[in-house]
Formats: structure tokens, C-alpha cells, sequence
């Protein structure tokens, strides 16, 4: 569209409440000069521009209605026109809002470049990371290779799968008040959610708990050595949901275990510096093990994908194919360690071939590592 960019502006998450904003967590200038020969970029609003407060709030200066996947062209024609005419435009949401098949080969090297080389944390986010992952490196005295764990369990995202875990009544009952309150949509009066849950879990939908990525990773092979860095918020059910775990990798530590106190303070102030302090760590690990999808997870696979570290293991396991082991209570436990290696032989990170609508950001491969 040749139009400038004013500097994004980081969604507002409702559950994590947190007022982050890109030059917060990013390098503005590195981003701003890495990309000067792409795109224009500005840090603000110009000072002519007089509606400031309607910019994100009215209907007059928002585009909306972007379908999924939109190609290129789409944006000439129905989101360039408005621009033209208001000057400056605000477009959300903007997730999944531009095709990867349907747009030139150049827009998604143009992405490639923004998310492998643009994109850097500030300076202290990258020195504070790189002092972690060298404490987790030496934590027995000598060199030591370690595993990176997303463990997606918050509250937040339990409640937003859906899904039926191991419980208390009590504590299934606050959850679904939760969830009415949170979602009260979705939640209606609670009595269709059984059904749903059920085959979610079916289809590998849901979070693993802690205890059952416990059992894959033994099943893999991991012996109660392994040094674990666990990347999550706060576990949901706290200590007693983490104990199964714990029993088998008594060497779980955070980046709270990590760092002095005083060291960990300066970046509270932004939830999101802590999810990068995470980020980077987990992107250094000598293997890495997602629990449940999203944004997070997807980036640091593509990332290692993208340089290089797909030498190393990235470990995305078969949720649905789990659901159906985890069901069976007489399934003998060398059956299940020989699914479950049979099942991941293939699931290691390694680039694959791209298809139709394929994640870019999972799967680099074809649109950013490929010179045909």
C-alpha cells in the first residue's frame, strides 16, 4: 500500500491485564532501521493528527472486517481507498488477517525479515536471558545441556479450553463460575460443556497437566537428572497439580529460582518482559517441549527452525493420540513407552514442507529459508 507505519500497538490481553507497550520489550531504533529500505516507519502519531482518542475507539478510523487469510490485494483495494481518505487508520484485530499462499513471495520474506531480524528485545531483556540460561547450563557445577518446558496450565488458559481436568467438586464448581464470568457466552448454563470437553480432549484439544507431560517425557526416555527450565505463569492448583511432575523431574527450576530477587524486580513491571525473559530462554534450550499450542510456542519452534537449532529437538507431542493412552488405565507401561516413541519419531522440529494456510511462524521453511 506504500503507507507508514506508526509504531504497533500491543493488543490489551483480558486476562493478563497487562499495559505493555512495544518499546517496552523491543529495540524501536533496530526495528525502525533494519526495515527503513521496507517500510516508513514512525515512533507517533504526527502532531497534526488531532483525533488521537478516536484512533483505536471509533468506528470512522478503525478498519475491521478483514476476512482470514486475505490476500494482498484485498488491502489495495478496500483498505488503501480509506486511508487515502482519512489519513491515518487504525486495522483490528490483525491476527491470521493476511494469506500466506495468496501474497507475493516478497511480502513473506518482508515477514521473515520482521520476525527473525527486526524484532530484537532491549538490550536488558537479551542480558538478563543469556545470564539464565548460562546459570541453568551450570547448575550441577559443570556444563550441563537443558530441556525448556511450556507449560501452558494458568487459570487463564484452563478456563478458556473448556476442557474437563482432575479436580475437586469445589474446585470444578469455582472454575465453571469462572468460566461464566469470564466467557459468559460460551458458557451459556454450563449443561452442553460435558459433551464438549469429552471430545475436545479426544481430538487433542486440551492442555496436558503437568503430571501427564510428566509420563511422555519418561516414556521418551528422560531420566530424573534432566535439568528442566519451566517457561509458565502461575500453575493452576499451584504446588498439588505440580507434585506428579516434580516426582519425576525433581530438577524443575524458573526464572524466579534463577535470579536474585532484586534481579527479577526491574522487569515485573511488564508481564510481557517476563514472557520474553521465557521466550529467550526456552529459544537456547538443547531441547525444547510445547504443552498446548499458541503464539508463544509456534515462534520459538520457528525460530530454532529458522536458525538452525532444528538440530536440536523441539517436542510437540500427539495430544490427541495421548487422550487415547492416557483412557486406557490397562494399558501395560511398555506398551505405552513404545507408542509413545513410535508416535514422536517424527515430532522432533525438524522444517517441513508447507501447505495451504500453514503457519509461517511454525514452519519457516518453504517462504523464508528456500531461495526458490
Amino acid at each position: 500500500m506504500n503507507a507508514t507505519l506508526i509504531l504497533p500497538v500491543l493488543k490489551q490481553d483480558q486476562i493478563w491485564k497487562d499495559q505493555t507497550k512495544f518499546e517496552d520489550i523491543f529495540d524501536v531504533d533496530h526495528f525502525i532501521n533494519y526495515l527503513k529500505d521496507d517500510v516508513r516507519i514512525v515512533r507517533d502519531i504526527p502532531d497534526w493528527f488531532t483525533e488521537k482518542d478516536e484512533l483505536f475507539t471509533s468506528i470512522r478510523r478503525t478498519v475491521k472486517n478483514i476476512p482470514k487469510y486475505a490476500p494482498a490485494q484485498f488491502y489495495v483495494d478496500n483498505v488503501l481507498p480509506r486511508i487515502k481518505e482519512k489519513k491515518i487508520m487504525s486495522i483490528k484485530p490483525f491476527v491470521d488477517r493476511l494469506g500466506y499462499d495468496n501474497v507475493p513471495m516478497k511480502i513473506n520474506r518482508l515477514r521473515c525479515r520482521v520476525n527473525y531480524h527486526a524484532l530484537k528485545f532491549l538490550p536488558g531483556i537479551e542480558e538478563m536471558a543469556d545470564k539464565l540460561a548460562t546459570r541453568m547450563r551450570n547448575r550441577t557445577g559443570s556444563v550441563n545441556p537443558y530441556m525448556a518446558l511450556h507449560l501452558r496450565f494458568e487459570k487463564g488458559m484452563v478456563g478458556l479450553s473448556f476442557c474437563d481436568f482432575a479436580g475437586t467438586r469445589e474446585e470444578k464448581a469455582m472454575m465453571a463460575e469462572y468460566r461464566q464470568k469470564q466467557w459468559p457466552r460460551r458458557f451459556k448454563n454450563g449443561s452442553h460443556l460435558w459433551s464438549l470437553a469429552l471430545e475436545k480432549r479426544k481430538e487433542g484439544r486440551c492442555p496436558l497437566e503437568p503430571g501427564e507431560i510428566g509420563f511422555i517425557l519418561r516414556a521418551m526416555g528422560y531420566t530424573k537428572e534432566t535439568q528442566i527450565y519451566v517457561a509458565s505463569g502461575q500453575v493452576y492448583g499451584g504446588n498439588n497439580r505440580m507434585a506428579p511432575l516434580r516426582n519425576m523431574f525433581p530438577n524443575l527450576v524458573t526464572k524466579e529460582d534463577l535470579a536474585s530477587k532484586e534481579e527479577i524486580e526491574h522487569f515485573k513491571k511488564h508481564v510481557t518482559s517476563l514472557a520474553a525473559l521465557d521466550f529467550l530462554v526456552c529459544l537456547k534450550s538443547d531441547v525444547f517441549v510445547m504443552t498446548h499450542g499458541g503464539n508463544f510456542a509456534k515462534l520459538i519452534i520457528g525460530f530454532r527452525r529458522y536458525m538452525g537449532r532444528h538440530r536440536l529437538k523441539s517436542i510437540k507431542p500427539d495430544k490427541g493420540l495421548m487422550s487415547k493412552f492416557f483412557g486406557d488405565p490397562y494399558m501395560p507401561w511398555a506398551n505405552f513407552v513404545e507408542d509413545v516413541m513410535i508416535t514422536h519419531q517424527t515430532r522432533t522440529g525438524l522444517p517441513e514442507a508447507t501447505f495451504p494456510h500453514y503457519d509461517l511462524w511454525e514452519n519457516p521453511l518453504s517462504h523464508c529459508m528456500c531461495r526458490a
